[in-house]
C-alpha cells in the first residue's frame, strides 16, 4: 500500500490509497485533504472515512489502522521498508 498525491490546478492537494481498485482518501502522516492549499481547511481522513483532527491524533497514537512498519513493534523487529 502506498499513499499518493494530487495537486490540482486550483491548489488542492488529495493524498489517496488505491486498494482493491478502490480510491479513498487517506493518509497517515498528515491532512489528506487540503483545500486550496489552505491548511486551516484541512481535512482527516483515514481509509475514506472522514475524522476530526482529534480522532485523526487519536487513532495514530494508538496505532489503530497503522501498517506494521510504522508502528513500534515493525520498527523493533528489524522490518525495512
Amino acid at each position: 500500500m502506498q499513499t499518493k498525491s494530487l495537486k490540482q490546478a486550483d491548489g488542492t492537494i488529495v493524498h489517496y490509497v488505491i486498494i482493491e481498485g478502490k480510491t479513498l482518501t487517506h493518509n497517515y502522516d498528515g491532512p489528506a485533504l487540503i483545500p486550496q492549499g489552505n491548511k486551516r481547511l484541512a481535512e482527516y481522513y483515514v481509509f475514506g472515512i472522514k475524522k476530526t483532527k482529534e480522532q485523526w491524533e487519536n487513532i495514530k497514537k494508538d496505532g489503530e489502522g497503522v501498517p506494521f512498519h510504522k508502528t513500534a513493534a515493525g520498527k523493533q523487529s528489524g522490518t525495512r521498508a
